[in-house]
């Protein structure tokens, strides 16, 4: 094909006005080198580095990622060199991404006894991406009953013991907190390590209100029951998160609509992995594009707190009632306004009338 020879103008302009402050065209930037753009026209200024400090400059960062695997090889052979005390390490794994593992998962799993986790062929995979070798056990809703009492067996003789899920922190939204219960009762240490998220990561990128929300897991596989959960959640003053099956997306989707009307929403799927995407809109919209696109993968559900006009007294009362014992009523009610949407005059007269109730 052939192409069209460079000529001076917009590109050699945009490269000079966007420039580091100081820099002078013909001159080498000693900080971050910038992209050198296209020739410059035949006696013009020269913008961006040379071809040969190119080179040197890609040497150098390099050298700079090579420090990098080198300080994180340390600080993992660090913790490989120390023997794993005994107890119940709750280890997050990553919910797609590999390589969002930390280190300090990787040289726990690496050390410990033995590893519990929903499906062992899911679990083989990650440790052996890892050439991690360590005995591997089912420990999910079907057989919990019968290996808890082994684990607490194992815990008793001394024996570390690694517990994960399939994807993510254990104990959301899946077995394991019957044997934390357990196994704190029988005063065994219990140690979180945490990592990946679905929840946090879906809500970090979903655009709505991050101070205040509420997981609600799974909702119910038949309509009625799914509605009747929904209206228990509707005057919760948080950003719901739900975790959802592509196959009942749409009627989900559909339903909160019904149920909680116009407010924000978000769908995040196959979250860290290649077709990684996060829809947003009104409930309604979203609805929508569920029926027409059919969305596959891992879903998370995520919906506004109430509009403003649709947070009940009762809520408002129940948040800013505490604070009244620690902060003068125009700050509890500025407190209380700002987290649930809400004009502060009306938190106000809500926490006026608790003054004078309690008088």
């Amino acid at each position: 094909m052939e192409r069209r020879p460079w000529a001076p103008g917009r590109y050699e302009s945009y490269l000079v006005a966007n420039a580091p402050r100081g820099a002078v065209p013909g001159q080498t930037c000693t900080s971050t080198p910038i992209f050198a753009g296209y020739p410059p026209a035949s006696g013009g200024p020269r913008v961006g580095p040379t071809a040969d400090e190119a080179h040197v400059d890609r040497q150098k960062e390099g050298a700079a990622a090579d420090l990098v695997a080198q300080r994180a090889g340390e600080v993992i052979s660090a913790h490989l060199g120390q023997a794993l005390p005994p107890g119940l390490y709750l280890v997050a794994t990553p919910i797609g991404n590999l390589a969002d593992i930390t280190l300090r998962a990787l040289a726990a799993l690496a050390r410990a006894d033995v590893i519990y986790c929903e499906d062992t062929r899911h679990s083989r995979t990650l440790l052996a991406h890892f050439s991690i070798s360590r005995p591997l056990r089912t420990y999910q809703e079907h057989n919990a009953e019968r290996e808890r009492p082994r684990i607490l067996a194992e815990l008793a003789a001394g024996k570390s013991v690694a517990l994960v899920s399939d994807a993510g922190t254990p104990l959301v939204s899946d077995p394991g907190y019957k044997l934390v219960r357990d196994c704190l009762g029988a005063g065994h240490r219990v140690t979180s390590l945490p990592g990946a998220s679905a929840v946090l990561a879906a809500m970090a990128s979903s655009g709505l209100a991050t101070d205040t929300f509420l997981f609600a897991g799974f909702l119910p596989a038949k309509e009625r029951a799914r509605r009747a959960r929904l209206a228990e959640l509707t005057a919760v003053p948080a950003t719901l998160v739900f975790f959802e099956a592509p196959s009942r997306l749409a009627e989900s989707l559909a339903d909160m609509a019904a149920t909680f009307g116009e407010r924000g929403g978000a769908v995040a799927r196959e979250l860290t992995k290649l077709h990684e995407e996060t829809r947003r809109g009104t409930l309604s919209v979203l609805a929508e594009w569920a029926v027409k696109e059919s969305p596959r993968g891992e879903m998370v559900v995520l919906v506004g707190p109430p509009l403003p006009e649709m947070v009940e007294d009762a809520a408002i009362a129940a948040r800013i009632e505490p604070l009244l014992a620690s902060m003068s009523l125009s700050d509890a009610a500025r407190t209380v306004a700002d987290a649930l949407g809400v004009a502060k005059g009306r938190a106000y007269d809500v926490g006026l009338r608790l003054k004078k109730a309690a008088d």
